[in-house]
C-alpha cells in the first residue's frame, strides 16, 4: 500500500509565524503557498495569537503585525497582502496590479463579497481566513496564474472549485490538464456534522451532471440518523475538481482537521465561534520562474 506524504508541513517562520508549508509546490521556483497556525503572533484572549482575520473583534494592530509576520514567512512584503471580504458563496476577483494590498489594513478595502481570488501578477500575496472551511489552492506553471478560494458547505455546493477553473480558462487561457490544486486544513470528515437543509443541497449538486460520473450522497457523508449526518468537505471539493476536469494526481489534499486540533489550529466549531482565524496564501514572487 502507498503511503501519501502529508502535503502541508509545519515549521515555524523566523519571524515567529506557525505555518504549513505547501511542501510539493517548492519544486516550483518562485511560488510560494500554505496556510497558518495559531500560534507565533501578537493577538490576546480567544484570539490568541496568530489571528489573521480583522472581523472577529480582535486588535486591528495586533492583526496587521500577525499578518506581517506572516508575509515575511511567505517571502512577501507586507504591502503586498491581498484579501477579499468573505461571504460563504461563489464569486472570484481577479485581481490586478492596482490591486496590491487591498484588504491589508481594513475590511473596507477588501474586495467585497469574495471568496475567490486569482491573479497572474507577481509579487503579489493572495489571502484568505478561515476557522473550519476548506481552503482550495490553484495554479497553473504555464500560464503563471495563481489562485485561492474559501469553500464553506455553501460555497462548496455553488462549486467555487470549478468556477475557479473556468475563471482560469477564461482570463488566463489555462488548459485544465495543466493545472494544479490543493486542499488545506479543515474540518476533518469524523467532525463535521450537518443537517438535512445542507444534506439535501449536497444530493443536490451530486445529481447535476452525474451521468459519466455516478455518486449518492453516501459516498461524502456517514448517516449519524435523526436527520444528522458528518459530511466529508474535503472528498466534496476533490470530487467537484476532478469533474471540472482537474487530473487526480494534479489535487494534493491535506490529512489536518482543524477541529480536533486545537492546539495548532483555531477552529470555530470546537470552541464555540470564539476563536481567531487562519489565514491560506499564494503568491509568485517578483523574479521567480515557476518551473
Amino acid at each position: 500500500m502507498t503511503t501519501i506524504q502529508e502535503p502541508f508541513v509545519r515549521r515555524i517562520a523566523e519571524s515567529g509565524a506557525e505555518v504549513f508549508e505547501l511542501e510539493p509546490w517548492k519544486a516550483f521556483k518562485g511560488l510560494s503557498a500554505g496556510f497558518t497556525g495559531r500560534s507565533g503572533g501578537v493577538s490576546q484572549g480567544f484570539h490568541a495569537s496568530l489571528n489573521c482575520a480583522l472581523h472577529v473583534g480582535d486588535d486591528p494592530v495586533h492583526v496587521a503585525e500577525n499578518r506581517s509576520r506572516v508575509a515575511a514567512a511567505a517571502g512577501f512584503r507586507f504591502e503586498d497582502w491581498t484579501s477579499g471580504e468573505q461571504v460563504h458563496l461563489a464569486e472570484i476577483a481577479i485581481v490586478k496590479e492596482v490591486d496590491r494590498g487591498r484588504g491589508r489594513l481594513d475590511r473596507e478595502s477588501a474586495f467585497p463579497d469574495t471568496d475567490g481570488l486569482l491573479t497572474d501578477v507577481p509579487g503579489i500575496l493572495l489571502t484568505s481566513f478561515y476557522a473550519d472551511c476548506v481552503p482550495l489552492y490553484f495554479f497553473d506553471p504555464i500560464t503563471k496564474a495563481v489562485g485561492l478560494a474559501h469553500a464553506g458547505w455553501k460555497g462548496t455546493v455553488a462549486e467555487i472549485g470549478r468556477r475557479m477553473v473556468e475563471k482560469m480558462q477564461e482570463h488566463y487561457g489555462s488548459r485544465v490538464e495543466d493545472i494544479q490544486t490543493a486542499i488545506g486544513p479543515c474540518i476533518g470528515e469524523t467532525r463535521y456534522e450537518v443537517d438535512d437543509k445542507v444534506l439535501e443541497q449536497v444530493r443536490v449538486l451530486l445529481e447535476k451532471d452525474s451521468g459519466n460520473d455516478p455518486c449518492s450522497l453516501s459516498d461524502f457523508s456517514k448517516d449519524l440518523g435523526g436527520g444528522k449526518a458528518l459530511l466529508n468537505l474535503k472528498e466534496l471539493n476533490r470530487h467537484i475538481m476532478i469533474r471540472s476536469g482537474i487530473r487526480p494526481e494534479n489535487i494534493a489534499c491535506t490529512s489536518w482537521c482543524t477541529s480536533s486540533r486545537t492546539d495548532l489550529f483555531f477552529s470555530h466549531r470546537q470552541e464555540n465561534g470564539r476563536t481567531g482565524r487562519m489565514a491560506s496564501w499564494i503568491g509568485r514572487k517578483e523574479g521567480g520562474t515557476f518551473r
